[in-house]
């Protein structure tokens, strides 16, 4: 078990040192189950370190306020001490068996002082009065009869980003004013969750797997509870894009590769999984679970790395593993044709963003990455399945019922992981399920979701070089692939015509609405050798830059036939997230932290305000007591923020930042 520190609202931080007052006459009750000599030796311990002036003594509070520490949480405190209490760290003072020792005895007291007081480590409940009821596979399929909670990372199921709340207009939108904000107190990673809100209570992802659970009407924290991660740097970044909750649980997928669950109401952990050794695969969780009936789906990164993708999934009350699906093929299954030798064994194929999912087909949807080495494909030849494919699992059992490969033998680390977002679309009187999904390669794809045959597809970007169009089947015609060694100008490149910055859909207007970076990449592959984890993107100094022709671009588009209703042309490219709510508004952010509403009718910017960080997270909307809420994480955090700075000079960028704004009407 990984350690970690859960600290609620309240607790008196420095617990080790905090028994002096009630530890005479408290005698541990579970000796005659532990060890008595490993006890009282840690007694004694305890003892001489209060002699000699190192204990809180008497200002302490009582013992059931530390009922709820465990045996992880203690090693910690006494190795590292609490600065801010006025406790030393006992590191090099006390050996492994000493700390062991005290461990046992504070634990030993606990049991008793907890049992006593009848209760845990004390929380703070809202300022406001809700109703809570327990976030069922109920609620979270019909998450949209809930407009005043945000209970997925999308908002539904849908993958739409949309809320129903209406309070906040294009009439009125001039008058949000913020009215609370909250730091998460890291800067490294910034912030680029999509916070989630059941009946009053936000829960929200910092990053290096910081997990807040605030009051949203004042941003009040109620818990926190802070991961801890292994020395050293994580793979890919350090910010995280959200959480799931479901259960009574809050669940969040580690920077080193774990997955955990944490008690909804006071913070604590529940259980912990390690998906696979970080050192060995190079992978980890960036993303937010997405929770379908029982199960816990989590996908990983290390597409960029020499690592064979999947997706699994894990029972969400006892983190049991369920289903691990493979996205490349072993030998001897379908699909594994299109691999040369024995090249997907670490052909990439990551899953490291959010997928959607189906109810009534109990099907989940979900984007494959690239395929690996990045550049130099002459050592995989074939179509490299199921890398830059959208894929459709069976919820229950993870098997595969469809996919298609958007770009065939991908050299140009085109992902295909954005959300799949899921529309039904009446003609003829009849209504057909589709899914609209956009790939890094520059097109959007219409599919019939039930069997994942291609409908259409559309280019969102301007400037597109790799592939002269699609052909009546999807596929791509003439395409062009960079000869090793030497230089070739590809757009959109590796960036993607656009990244994990998702769409958003209104039913009202019926339109997608949808981000083009217009970034291009100078492309020189070179074979490299790799051993598992290691990265692999096999170029020889690739280059990432603007198109020459094409500025960025936020527009609104028939979802279907790819008709432009509409464009916005963004100063920089745009790295925010979008949401569209029934106000015909449509939200999100810039690079210079200006935090922005566009009337989704006709695209003129109504409204803005600075946030003094630079934003790539995703704006959500809530209701409490009546009153709505636009809540936008401020601090970039996108592995592409720093080609703003690079190629836009005169962009004001801000300084590192990681703070929640949250607006609202003012009140009457």
């Amino acid at each position: 078990m990984k350690k970690h520190v859960a600290i609620g609202v309240g607790i008196l931080l420095g617990a080790f040192c905090c028994l002096a007052a009630i530890s005479a006459q408290t005698p541990p009750s579970s000796a005659a189950q532990a060890d008595r000599a490993r006890i009282d030796a840690g007694k004694r311990l305890f003892a001489d370190t209060c002699q000699n002036d190192h204990c809180h003594g008497g200002s302490a509070r009582n013992m059931e306020d530390h009922s709820g520490f465990t045996a992880e949480h203690l090693r910690r405190v006494i190795i590292e001490g609490v600065p801010d209490a006025g406790m030393q760290a006992f590191k090099g003072v006390y050996t492994p068996e000493q700390v062991e020792q005290l461990v046992a005895y504070i634990l030993s007291v606990s049991a008793d002082a907890g049992a006593s007081a009848g209760r845990t480590a004390p929380q703070l409940a809202p300022a406001h009065s809700v109703t809570t009821r327990e976030i069922t596979s109920s609620r979270l399929v019909d998450a949209g009869k809930e407009p005043q909670n945000w209970l997925t990372y999308f908002g539904n199921y849908a993958a739409w980003s949309y809320s129903s709340l209406d309070q906040v207009t294009r009439q009125n939108v001039k008058r949000l004013v913020p009215v609370w904000a909250f730091s998460t107190g890291e800067l490294r990673g910034g912030l680029m969750a999509t916070p989630l809100v059941a009946d009053g209570v936000m829960y929200l992802m910092g990053p290096r797997n910081r997990v807040f659970a605030l009051d949203a009407v004042t941003g009040r924290q109620i818990w926190k509870y802070f991961y801890e991660l292994p020395d050293g740097p994580v793979p890919y970044q350090n910010g995280s894009r959200g959480v799931a909750i479901g259960y009574g649980l809050v669940y969040f997928g580690s920077l080193d590769n774990h997955v955990v669950a944490l008690d909804a109401k006071t913070g604590r952990e529940v259980w912990q999984i390690e998906i696979e050794d970080v050192r060995q695969c190079g992978c980890n969780v960036t993303s937010a679970p997405l929770l379908v009936k029982d199960k816990v789906i989590v996908g990983v990164t290390a597409g960029d790395s020499a690592h064979r993708g999947y997706l699994n999934a894990y029972d969400a009350k006892t983190g049991k593993h369920l289903w691990r699906f493979y996205t490349i093929p072993a030998a001897g299954e379908p699909g594994n044709e299109t691999w040369a030798g024995d090249s997907w064994k670490l052909g990439g194929g990551s899953t490291w963003f959010t997928g959607s999912y189906d109810p009534e087909l109990n099907l989940v949807y979900w984007g494959v990455g690239n395929a690996s080495s990045d550049y130099f494909g002459e050592d995989r030849q074939g179509e490299n399945l199921y890398t830059a494919s959208l894929i459709a699992l069976d919820a229950d059992t993870g098997k595969l019922k469809w996919y298609f490969q958007e770009t065939p033998h991908d050299v140009y680390d085109y992902d295909s992981n954005a959300e799949p977002m899921l529309i039904d679309v009446t003609g003829n009187g009849q209504t057909r399920k589709l899914v609209v999904h956009a790939s890094k390669n520059g097109f959007a794809y219409v599919l019939d979701r039930v069997t994942g045959t291609y409908v259409a597809g559309w280019p969102y970007v301007d400037e597109l070089n790799w592939t002269k169009g699609l052909d009546r089947n999807g596929k791509p015609i003439d395409q062009v692939i960079p000869p090793a060694g030497k230089r070739t100008d590809i757009c959109p490149g590796g960036a993607g015509g656009r990244n994990w910055q998702h769409a958003a859909y209104s039913p009202r207007t019926g339109w997608y609405y949808n981000t083009s970076f217009e970034f291009c990449e100078t492309i020189e592959p070179k074979r490299q050798e790799a051993q598992e984890g290691d990265r692999w993107m096999a170029n020889a100094g690739n280059l990432r830059h603007p198109s020459a022709t094409a500025k960025p671009h936020i527009d609104a588009f028939d979802p279907v036939t790819g008709k432009k209703a509409w464009t916005y042309r963004t100063k920089y490219m745009n790295l925010s997230s979008l949401l569209a709510t029934a106000g015909d508004l449509l939200f999100g952010g810039d690079p210079d932290g200006d935090a922005w509403a566009l009337d989704a009718t006709t695209g003129e910017r109504l409204w803005s305000f600075n946030t003094g960080g630079g934003i790539s997270s995703a704006p959500m909307a809530y209701a409490v007591n009546g009153r709505q809420y636009i809540a936008i994480g401020s601090g970039m955090g996108a592995l592409h923020g720093g080609y703003v700075p690079r190629w836009w000079p005169e962009a004001p960028i801000p300084p590192a930042a990681s703070t929640l704004f949250v607006f609202a009407l003012p009140n009457p």
